[in-house]
């Protein structure tokens, strides 16, 4: 059982951290998902789609996690170059940084 992120209740279905433009299936790949009630994600006064906010940071929480993955996966060192080949990796991955 998968609790939201956002208010506890337990979770309907997942929120892909990374979106648009076809980045939905990297996400995926990438396990870049939190989970959330049906209503935090899609039919609440506060649902996070209406929440710009909350979307930008749910692409800055991704990217951060996306990066942390990749330096732990690739340099296991984890010097101030593995953190910046990271965000290269990310940038040449999704097309953009969100932080």
């Amino acid at each position: 059982m998968k609790i939201c992120a956002m208010c506890g209740k337990i979770a309907d279905c997942e929120h892909h951290l990374i979106f648009g433009m076809g980045l939905r299936e990297l996400a995926d790949q990438d396990g870049l998902t939190i989970p959330l009630c049906n209503e935090c994600h899609n039919t609440g006064r506060d649902r996070i789609h209406d929440n710009v906010a909350a979307e930008r940071l749910s692409k800055m929480l991704g990217q951060a996690l996306w990066e942390l993955q990749y330096v732990v996966d690739q340099h296991p060192e984890s010097n101030y170059d593995a953190v910046y080949d990271a965000a290269e990796k990310f940038r040449a991955r999704y097309g953009r940084s969100y932080l």
